[in-house]
Order: C-alpha cells, then structure tokens, then sequence
C-alpha cells in the first residue's frame, strides 16, 4: 500500500482539528489588553493543544519517513491515534470553559493519556510491516519518553482532583520533553 495516502489523510485530520481549535478563540469586543486578559483561559488551553497537535504532527511526519511499507493494521493503527487526537477540541474547549475545572483537566489527560497509548501500537504496526531490522525499529529502541509521558499523564489525571493547575504543570512539562522531535528517528534517516 502507499504510505503517502496515510500521510495526507494524516495531515487532513489534523488541519482540521487545528481549525476547530482555533474557532473557540473569540474576538474580544474592545481595543483593550483587558478584554483580551478575559480569553486566558481559551488561549492558554489552545496554546497548549496547539502545541500538542503540532508534536504529533511533526513525529507522525518522521516516523513515515522512516518507513516503506504500510498494510491494514497501520491504518487502523493510524485512524485509533486520530481517533483521540480529534478529541483534542472537545476536551481543549471543556478544560478552558470551565477555567480548568478538576474533571475537564482529567479528561483532557484522559483524551492526552489515550493518544500516547495509541502512539506505540501504531509503532508496533509500522515495525511489524516493515521488520525488526526496520530503521524505524532500531531508531525506537525501549521509546524511554513515551513510557514516561504515560506515567506523567495517569499522574496528571489523579492530581486534577487535588490540584488542577498541577496536572496542567504536568501536560506542559511532558510537551516539553517532546517538543523537540524525535531525533532518533530523525538521526537514522539521514545516518542511512
């Protein structure tokens, strides 16, 4: 199968779920750095979306570049991330509505938690088409930071309810780990 139909499609998803976002931002009524103060909540949330969005984006890209082959697996693989990643708006528009409230913030760790589970079983599918001997499978390794972003994540959702902005510290902090793309990959690709 050509990978580059999973990639455009990919790519559709996410322009998509970005627009979503971006609708919710709400065009403050006067010419005052007061009224915009009022769209913290909206824009923070967004910001940190945004950022998300753009961090799967940007390993999605890598990690297809680093193989040849797709099958039915992958696709289903790839269709279980979307799945999540276009929650993304819903959860994004919840957590800022109410002001980052104990149950939208762990949801919205939920829908975070659920997208780096699928992020390895789509890996797993990749590799299994490809081999173990793939680029992409030697480039992973033991995926340290994705192991970690899952327990940062079930951590986040449990001190929602004591402390929300400590779980929003949490989400932050993990998308700092992963803003910088996965070199491993990255690195392998251009090694070959």
């Amino acid at each position: 199968m050509n990978k580059g139909r999973v990639e455009a499609f990919t790519d559709g998803v996410i322009a998509i779920v970005i627009t979503i976002m971006v609708l919710e931002l709400q065009v403050p009524h006067r010419a005052t750095l007061a009224a915009l103060g009022g769209q913290w909540p909206v824009l923070l949330s967004y910001i940190l979306s945004f950022i998300y969005v753009g961090i799967y984006w940007n390993n999605h890209h890598h990690m297809m570049h680093a193989i040849k082959h797709i099958d039915g697996r992958v696709l289903w693989a790839n269709l279980h991330l979307l799945f999540w990643l276009s929650l993304f708006p819903f959860v994004t528009g919840w957590m800022s509505e109410e002001h980052f409230a104990a149950v939208p913030v762990a949801l919205y760790g939920f829908v975070l938690l659920m997208a780096a589970v699928a992020w390895p079983l789509l890996a797993r599918a990749l590799i299994a088409v490809n081999g173990r001997d793939s680029e992409l499978a030697k480039a992973l390794g033991g995926d340290v930071k994705g192991k970690f972003s899952i327990v940062a994540y079930l951590a986040a959702i449990a001190l929602a309810f004591v402390n929300p902005w400590f779980s929003c510290a949490i989400y932050a902090f993990v998308a700092m780990v992963w803003f910088v793309p996965d070199r491993r990959i990255e690195n392998r690709v251009v090694a070959k």
